[in-house]
């Protein structure tokens, strides 16, 4: 069965959740070869994303950062820029602090070397006039629980005391009530330690703050799988599939289950439909053998139930 969010790799739903992008951006960034294409992402393909993100919310075009990572991998082969490097923009310009100093990617020139005072204003955010406080507040709290939430990822992703992880993701809940990834990654580290009460209620605590969140379906799904629960593991898969009825990993264990339950003709329709999405993965060669399995044993006998 499916991992929910491992520590080593995440998967295009949770990186899309996490980072609120669309499937349509992501594939084109993958086709750019801005990130790996690789169908899961690793907490560096995240800091990667994330400064995409940032990059494409300041308005730069696709074709001047493609430029600009171009020669910076010319410049320093053995450097990722988007991961081991500051990339900003700076009017309409993207900038890279490198060893501590500004850099122009393209033409690799050294610009004016700011102390470390002036390079944190560079980087923050441009000064709000008055009728924008309240919004520039509102954001610098985002800013800083997303701050904390990826310091939760990092730690999870270097393997940090239980603790440390809990307490990074509990500022970021804390910081932004908003924030139901964080109580998701909440919820997985407690399900990962066997404290399904815990795990349940940061599962919950965060479908409260986001109905439509199917990530949080999805893991309670598989929290009540763990336990045994059957018919509610069952319950919140559908639900992560009425939100995002593509949701491979959910058509994968639903399948799984009616075919437990002894619901073949279900369970197949669902293989079906998971080796439409993920036909290549290492999970689809099990997907295609428990499919074939029940064509042997029951819809070759029974013909006219397909």
């Amino acid at each position: 069965m499916p991992a929910t969010a491992t520590k080593q790799a995440y998967s295009r739903e949770e990186v899309r959740r996490l980072l609120d992008i669309s499937a349509s951006l992501l594939r084109s960034w993958e086709k750019q070869k801005f990130v790996s294409s690789s169908g899961s992402f690793t907490f560096s393909d995240l800091l990667a994303l994330r400064t995409l993100v940032e990059l494409r919310e300041s308005k730069i075009p696709p074709a001047q950062i493609r430029k600009a990572l171009e020669a910076l991998r010319k410049r320093l082969s053995d450097v990722n820029p988007l991961t081991e490097l500051k990339i900003y923009s700076h009017g309409k310009k993207i900038q890279v602090l490198f060893e501590g100093q500004r850099m122009e990617p393209i033409s690799g020139q050294l610009l004016l070397d700011f102390d470390a005072a002036e390079i944190k204003k560079l980087l923050s955010f441009p000064h709000k006039s008055s009728k924008e406080v309240g919004a520039g507040e509102k954001h610098k709290t985002r800013r800083e629980a997303e701050h904390w939430f990826e310091k939760g990822l990092e730690l999870e992703q270097t393997g940090a005391p239980m603790k440390q992880i809990i307490e990074a993701y509990q500022k970021a809940a804390e910081i932004d009530r908003t924030s139901a990834g964080a109580l998701v990654n909440l919820g997985t580290v407690y399900f990962n330690a066997r404290d399904w009460r815990e795990a349940e209620r940061n599962y919950r605590k965060a479908l409260e703050v986001d109905p439509e969140y199917a990530l949080a379906h999805f893991n309670l799904g598989n929290l009540f799988d763990e336990r045994g629960n059957r018919n509610e593991a069952l319950s919140h898969y559908l639900a992560a599939l009425q939100i995002h009825p593509s949701y491979a990993d959910a058509h994968y264990n639903v399948a799984l289950l009616y075919q437990s339950i002894g619901q073949p003709l279900k369970a197949v329709r669902h293989w079906k439909l998971y080796l439409k999405l993920d036909p290549s993965s290492s999970w689809a060669a099990i997907a295609r053998r428990e499919l074939d399995k029940l064509k042997e044993s029951t819809i070759v006998r029974s013909p006219h139930d397909g």
